[in-house]
């Protein structure tokens, strides 16, 4: 399983927020490029990092930030926040992002994803961050009644490659993750699911194990790392990683295909 550090990105800093809300951020680097060295070094393979500037607004506000982290980095980054329209995510990926993570877009139009999904084939990933069960959008300020399965259900025919599932709840709270739901998006779908939210401690990495099974590839952990409540290196040597984030694209299911789950009710 990977672990996966997080870098939020607010007014060109690095910082972590309670629930995703913007008034509640500590800052625990002014240098992120530096923060994405330092994760690198000490055996990273994956960085995930946020504009939340631009999850809140709506376009890219990190972007000089952004580039100097892929650059200084030297793994692969993958980029979220304000992706919702083509010019944002061509420039992303064009200044070298492994991969994009489509958010609120994913949840208002199914076409933009299949679009970028067919320009960008094994580039677009898909984060579902819920509320309850439900998806939640705009910087999580406003809560959908899409279920969370239901949307990963259809990005994934879209042709998304992988999916981030953000529990908001547990989001920066280190309670642990949400077992729960993570399994049961996992399992309603066939592409590779990063789970994000909650994690605080070794144990809590531990129980995301089994995970693996059902196709859970990773973990992103941001506020546990830089409050030191998990070590990196700790949590790398309980999950050694085999798995890269996968880079081979994601065919949408042909019309008419029989999936493992539609006998579900």
């Amino acid at each position: 399983m990977l672990i996966i550090p997080a870098i939020d990105l607010k007014d060109g800093k690095c910082v972590r927020l309670i629930q995703g809300r913007m008034q509640d951020e500590t800052v625990y680097s002014d240098d992120p490029e530096a923060v994405a060295r330092r994760w690198a070094e000490a055996g990273a393979r994956l960085l995930h990092v946020v504009d939340l500037d631009a999850a809140i607004q709506g376009t890219p506000r990190n972007q000089g930030c952004i580039r100097r982290i892929i650059r200084a980095a030297g793994v692969p980054v993958q980029v979220g926040g304000g992706m919702r329209d083509t010019r944002a995510v061509d420039a992303c990926l064009a200044m070298g992002a492994h991969r994009v993570v489509v958010g609120t877009a994913a949840a208002q139009d199914l076409g933009f994803v299949r679009e970028l999904c067919r320009v960008h084939p094994g580039s677009i990933a898909v984060g579902i961050d819920a509320r309850c069960g439900r998806v939640a959008t705009h910087g999580w300020t406003r809560t959908t009644d899409i279920r969370a399965v239901d949307l990963g259900r259809q990005v994934e025919e879209a042709g998304a490659a992988a999916l981030i599932f953000t529990d908001i709840h547990r989001d920066g709270m280190q309670t642990g993750p949400n077992i729960g739901e993570t399994r049961r998006l996992a399992e309603s779908v066939h592409i590779p699911v990063i789970a994000s939210g909650g994690v605080g401690t070794l144990e809590h990495v531990r129980a995301l194990l089994p995970l693996e099974a059902v196709g859970v590839i990773g973990v992103i952990t941001g506020k546990a790392l830089y409050s030191g409540s998990l070590r990196f290196e700790d949590a790398m040597a309980l999950s050694p990683e085999k798995a890269d984030f996968p880079a081979s694209s994601a065919s949408p299911r042909p019309a008419g295909s029989i999936d493992k789950h539609s006998d579900e009710t």
